[in-house]
């Protein structure tokens, strides 16, 4: 399978009482993922940051896209600052946004299922739904549970995860059990990227976006169903062709 897959999934669930909570119509100003002094691309800078001299084909942006996305995935840079990391791949995504005039659904769609397809490891990052959180409202507020893991966006008033990494960390797989609205995930690494991409375009842009709210709760979905079914890949015996005296 291509690292990247081109079928399209449809879009058409919706929210249990079959509308969509009344935050899902909030908008906001600011990304809660995105830092601050990260500003928009330029043309010049989208080009630089795929490594591409203008003019080019799309065939040559989707080659640099795919390439760079490879280069800095959180699994091939697990020794590296997961930070950084995932700030790159936000970078390279942006970029290709602004070359090929798409949305962030439409690159999602088009170019970036197959983590949705394919889980790459085993789900152990967090991802919350902002769009169903109530934030200090919550009777069982994951923030409280575990702090460590779990903030308020400034933003929203909603919590989201402000770390990575605590997949055996009992407080935390409390809260995500435990949470009332049902909003807190265990992704990959690549799809909780791409989630939350999705989600801060919903949660700045001034018009209605109920279609790519369906979007992303049909990726959440998914994202269960097939991390559910992921199995390590079985390491092979290593044989040995020396003479072996059990006596």
């Amino acid at each position: 399978m291509n690292s990247l897959s081109f079928i399209t999934i449809p879009t058409s669930l919706v929210f249990g009482n079959g509308g969509f909570p009344e935050f899902a119509k909030k908008k906001t100003k600011a990304s809660c993922s995105r830092r601050d002094d990260d500003g928009p691309l330029s043309s010049a800078s989208a080009y630089a940051v795929l490594g591409l001299d203008p003019p080019c084909s799309a065939a040559d942006m989707k080659a640099a896209f795919r390439a760079k996305v490879k280069q800095f995935h959180p699994d091939l840079n697990r020794h590296s600052n997961t930070t950084h990391s995932d700030a790159m791949i936000r970078r390279v995504i942006e970029a290709y946004r602004i070359l090929s005039n798409c949305t962030p659904s439409q690159l999602i769609e088009s170019e970036c299922l197959d983590p949705f397809d394919t889980p790459e490891c085993e789900a152990f990052d967090l991802f919350v739904n902002q769009l169903l959180c109530v934030g200090k409202a919550c009777s069982n507020s994951c923030v409280k549970r575990a702090p460590h893991a779990f903030t308020y966006a400034s933003s929203t008033g909603t919590a989201r995860a402000s770390s990575q990494g605590h997949g055996d960390d009992y407080p935390v797989q409390c809260a995500v059990g435990q949470c009332p609205r049902n909003c807190i995930y265990y992704v990959t690494p690549s799809q909780r990227i791409l989630l939350e991409e999705l989600l801060d375009s919903i949660l700045e842009a001034p018009y209605d976006t109920s279609a790519d709210a369906d979007l992303l709760y049909s990726l959440i979905n998914k994202a269960k169903f097939e991390n559910n079914r992921y199995q390590k890949p079985q390491r092979q015996p290593k044989g040995s062709s020396q003479n072996v005296d059990w006596f």
